[in-house]
C-alpha cells in the first residue's frame, strides 16, 4: 500500500467518545503519524512559550477572531497567535503526507485540501460518562453530566470561534458516527475501509 495515496484524517469528537482513541489505533492501522497533544508541544517550542501556558492560553478566546484578524494593526491576542501557529503546524504536517490530527479545527484549517476525510465521532452521555470513568479515569465531578456538557461547550466554543462552521453539524464531515453503537474497534475498521476508498474529487 503507498501511504501517499492515503487522505489525511481529521477527527472532531464529543467528550468520551473514544475518538483519540480511535485516532490512535487508526493511524497505527494505516501506518500513518498521530498528532493531538503533540500539536501543543510543538507550537509551544515555535512560539517559544511552556506547554502549560499554551494549554491555558488557547481555551480563551476574545470577542471576534475575523475581526482580530482584519485589524492588522493590533497585536493579536495571545489565543489567536497560538492558533494561528497551530495552523500552520497543521498545514506543514499536511504537505508531508498522510496522517490523523484530532481537534484544533484541522478539518476548518485543511479546508482547502482535496485529501481530507473529516469525521465527527459522538456517542449517548451514559457511555461516555462511563468510558471517562473507566479508561480515561477522569472522575471530573460528583455531576459528570453537566460536567461532560461543560466539555463538549469548552470545544464547541473553541471551534465556533475560530471556524465560520458550527461543531458536530454533520454537513461539515464526510462521516459522522455513534462510536457505542459500533464500538470503538468496528469504528475504526469502518473509517479505515472509508480512508483506503476515499478520493478527494467533489464532482
Amino acid at each position: 500500500m503507498n501511504d501517499k495515496s492515503l487522505p489525511i484524517i481529521t477527527i472532531s469528537r464529543e467528550y468520551g467518545s473514544g475518538g483519540r482513541l480511535i485516532g490512535e489505533q487508526l493511524a497505527k492501522d494505516l501506518n500513518i503519524p498521530f498528532y493531538d497533544k503533540e500539536l501543543i508541544l510543538l507550537a509551544a517550542k515555535k512560539i517559544g512559550l511552556s506547554e502549560e501556558y499554551i494549554q491555558r492560553t488557547e481555551q480563551t478566546k476574545s470577542a471576534s477572531f475575523l475581526y482580530n484578524l482584519y485589524m492588522t494593526s493590533q497585536v493579536l491576542p495571545m489565543s489567536d497567535q497560538i492558533f494561528l501557529t497551530q495552523s500552520k503546524i497543521i498545514q506543514e504536517m499536511a504537505q508531508e503526507g498522510p496522517c490523523v490530527i484530532v481537534g484544533r479545527c484541522a478539518d476548518y484549517v485543511l479546508r482547502d485540501y482535496d485529501n481530507c476525510l473529516n469525521l465527527f465521532i459522538h456517542a449517548p452521555m451514559d457511555d461516555r460518562i462511563k468510558r471517562v470513568k473507566e479508561e480515561y479515569k477522569d472522575t471530573g465531578t460528583a455531576n459528570m453530566e453537566d460536567y461532560m456538557k461543560k466539555q463538549d461547550k469548552k470545544r464547541s466554543s473553541y471551534y465556533n470561534y475560530f471556524s465560520q462552521n458550527k461543531w458536530g453539524n454533520v454537513k461539515n464531515y464526510h462521516l459522522s458516527i455513534n462510536s457505542s453503537s459500533l464500538g470503538l474497534t468496528n469504528t475504526t475498521n469502518i473509517i479505515k475501509e472509508a480512508a483506503l476508498r476515499f478520493s478527494g474529487d467533489k464532482n
